[in-house]
């Protein structure tokens, strides 16, 4: 059995339905699927709509020039590409069962996949180290979190994960595949395309969990560092409202933190795991639909700085247009 490429459906119109794969998302439900087709849009509807409005606020409002709303509009940015690359497929799945797409269609998206995934996992840990620095050590905190060194951070979250989502992706499409070409999934990611390689996977599941410990693990151990040592320091604090408004600013932070890491390990820390597929695509929700809208949500509702920016941008919007 050769590689994806050295058949590719381009080169034999023929063959092209045998080489198409077909992702079978919520195959085992098929009388919900109108149902979920609506309920997803709303969610990649509110999604786009929450994380560009946080991305314009922290970009228009002079009041959130802070490191960590830039940060926060990276986080922005990346979930709405995140979304862009799982949302349409998974409603054409819905609505269209049965339709294939082209092993590079779904290289693609597992490439994009990986990228925002660790994208989110690095700008998480940055942003925790951010709110250590400004509690912990806030007499030094503008000497260190300079504008260039952010601009720095960002552009580093972004890029660090590509060579290795690039690597993981021609190393997985370079397996043999035999049988069946249906994906049990509602997107090309690395544990049902593993079950469709029919060649010894070994060596790649062993790089995988190496790679997900570098990516997910080592940033949740710096993470729960950072927020044990600001803990400590805000239960030092004398004031009380001091201490509240120091909870505040990082509770947010920790629920985005928890959503995400959790579903993400159980996913990629065991690709052949015994997990039904079914449970999979369930967990697999929550990072790639559920955790993109809930965070402009988490950080708008809780954060009393976006909410006055909101309202003195639309305010000032409304004024400029007022005859």
């Amino acid at each position: 059995m050769l590689p994806f490429w050295a058949a590719a459906p381009w080169t034999n119109q023929s063959r092209t339905h045998e080489l198409e794969f077909v992702l079978l998302g919520f195959a085992h439900v098929p009388s919900l699927r109108p149902m979920l087709a609506v309920l997803f849009l709303a969610i990649f509807l509110l999604t786009l709509l929450g994380n560009t409005l946080i991305a314009l606020l922290t970009s228009l409002d002079p009041g959130l020039r802070a490191p960590m709303y830039l940060f926060l509009r990276q986080l922005a940015l990346v979930e709405i590409c995140f979304s862009l690359d799982v949302a349409p497929r998974l409603l054409v799945t819905l609505l269209r069962p049965g339709r294939g797409m082209y092993p590079i269609s779904c290289a693609l998206q597992l490439f994009f996949v990986l990228s925002c995934v660790t994208s989110e996992s690095l700008l998480l840990t940055v942003m925790a180290w951010d709110r250590f620095l400004a509690i912990c050590r806030p007499l030094h905190y503008g000497t260190i979190m300079s504008l260039r060194l952010c601009h720095l951070l960002a552009t580093t979250c972004w890029l660090a994960g590509v060579p290795v989502s690039l690597v993981f992706t021609i190393w997985l499409f370079n397996f043999p595949y035999c049988g069946s070409r249906g994906i049990r999934h509602y997107l090309c990611d690395i544990p049902p395309l593993l079950s469709l390689v029919c060649a010894d996977t070994r060596v790649f599941e062993d790089s995988i969990f190496v790679i997900t410990v570098v990516f997910m693990i080592v940033p949740v151990s710096l993470i729960v560092t950072s927020y044990t040592r600001i803990l400590v320091a805000v239960l030092r604090m004398p004031s009380a409202s001091g201490r509240h408004k120091a909870l505040s600013t990082c509770a947010s932070h920790l629920v985005v933190v928890i959503l995400f890491y959790c579903t993400t390990g159980v996913i990629h820390l065991r690709p052949k795991s015994s997990y039904s597929p079914e449970s999979k695509q369930v967990v697999s929700l929550s990072y790639t639909m559920v955790t993109p809208m809930l965070n402009p949500l988490i950080y708008s509702l809780r954060n009393k700085e976006v909410k006055a920016a909101l309202v003195r941008v639309f305010i000032q919007r409304r004024g400029t247009f007022t005859p």
